[in-house]
């Protein structure tokens, strides 16, 4: 199992920390300094305050239309020069997909992507 998206929101200043890779750590800036930190390896959270923070994390094995709305890959834009972004895999063009398949990856990343051709294909979108 690996998690495919790793979250915390401090309810104290409402902002989402989503931690992408691991020791990828998030802190808000306000004085609750609620973290979230482990990327797909491990879900870590905390905050001064424990009550008044919310974490959240979706699994590879979790609903699939749950999962490939939040598991997502990094792109620097077809040239490789552009600010990176995170983008579902939902959001992907089967030309990307297809691209990322054939650079490869992490195993379960891309399986997630494998199963996102079949689950485009069996629904047709």
């Amino acid at each position: 199992m690996a998690i495919v998206y790793n979250s915390a929101t401090c309810l104290q200043c409402l902002k989402t920390l989503v931690s992408r890779h691991v020791h990828d750590f998030n802190k808000c800036g306000c004085p609750n300094e609620a973290f979230v930190d482990g990327g797909s390896y491990y879900q870590r959270y905390g905050a001064k305050d424990m009550k008044k923070i919310h974490a959240y994390a979706i699994n590879d094995d979790d609903d699939f239309e749950l999962v490939r709305q939040f598991a997502t890959r990094g792109s620097r834009g077809i040239d490789g020069k552009q600010p990176l972004i995170w983008i579902p895999i939902a959001h992907l063009t089967d030309d990307h997909i297809q691209a990322i398949l054939e650079y490869g990856g992490a195993e379960w990343h891309l399986e997630l992507l494998k199963k996102e051709i079949k689950y485009r294909h069996e629904n047709r979108t």
